[in-house]
């Protein structure tokens, strides 16, 4: 595995359960959240999932009743019953939040600046 390839899997991924929700044009799937990085989530696969891989998604994460991120995000992996979504935006807000939630989750400041540096590395 090159060193790109291994720092990009070394984002750390937060358990959180959150009320989630993914569209796509008129569609709509309330989703179980699984986790949450600065670079994605990982949902469990809906009932009634036909989603469009080949088209971006918006996903909706409630934190609480007053804050929510929010990100066009593209399904890159499913597996079993879960599907693997690449943040492709966030909006300064939403990434605020998530850099917050990260960082009370990590407990160490320069994970989180190693992480906030390689996705400014990572132009796929």
């Amino acid at each position: 595995m090159s060193e790109t390839t291994n720092e990009r899997r070394r984002f750390q991924r937060i358990a959180f359960d959150a009320a989630t929700e993914l569209t796509q044009g008129e569609r709509r799937w309330t989703v179980e959240l699984h986790d949450v990085s600065l670079k994605g989530l990982l949902v469990k696969r809906p009932a009634g999932w036909n989603g469009d891989p080949d088209q971006p998604f918006n996903a909706l994460i409630n934190l609480d009743a007053d804050t929510r991120l929010q990100m066009e995000v593209v399904l890159t992996r499913t597996r079993n019953d879960l599907l693997g979504f690449v943040c492709r935006h966030i909006d300064l807000d939403s990434i605020s939040h998530l850099r917050r939630l990260v960082e009370l989750n990590l407990g160490d400041e320069s994970l989180l600046e190693r992480e906030l540096a390689a996705l400014g590395e990572d132009d796929d």
